[in-house]
């Protein structure tokens, strides 16, 4: 499983604030180019981001849902990437003084991405979610405080 931190200078309400936010999504995870619904019940358990994938005029629909959420310290999920695949994503945060340690750890579920051998698909992993924390931290640290 991928591995990958960050400090966010932000504590860990305001990061999973951004979390929270659903429509957020393509903002910052690499790879979702559009939100196209949001449960209402999002980030509960089972709630479900529908999301497209790739770029125009190669979209894909797909989705991600809830597994569990434990606000302000976890949220985990199990995206979907077809034809890549499927996967699970755990983001946690915490409390790093007056900042946020968020680690992401990634791995592929099912489908044609568990054909990659585990050290390459670590590594591209860890490079796809050193951008997708980069992205939240733009989010979250931005002025204003104000949630997207």
């Amino acid at each position: 499983m991928s591995t990958t931190k960050r400090i966010i200078h932000a504590s860990p309400d305001r990061v999973f604030e951004v979390l929270a936010n659903g429509w957020s999504y393509s903002q910052w995870v690499v790879g979702a180019s559009r939100v196209r619904d949001v449960t209402p019940d999002w980030p509960g358990e089972g709630a479900e981001i529908h999301h497209s994938v790739g770029a125009w005029p190669l979209l894909i629909n797909d989705l991600t849902t809830v597994v569990r959420s434990e606000r302000p310290h976890l949220l985990e999920l199990t995206v979907r990437a077809w034809p890549s695949g499927e996967g699970v994503v755990r983001v946690t945060c915490r409390q790093h003084g007056e900042d946020t340690e968020v680690t992401m750890h990634e791995d592929a579920k099912k489908g044609p991405a568990l054909l990659v051998p585990r050290v390459l698909r670590d590594l591209a992993l860890h490079q796809r979610n050193c951008e997708a924390l980069a992205r939240l931290a733009i989010l979250v640290e931005r002025a204003g405080a104000d949630v997207p």
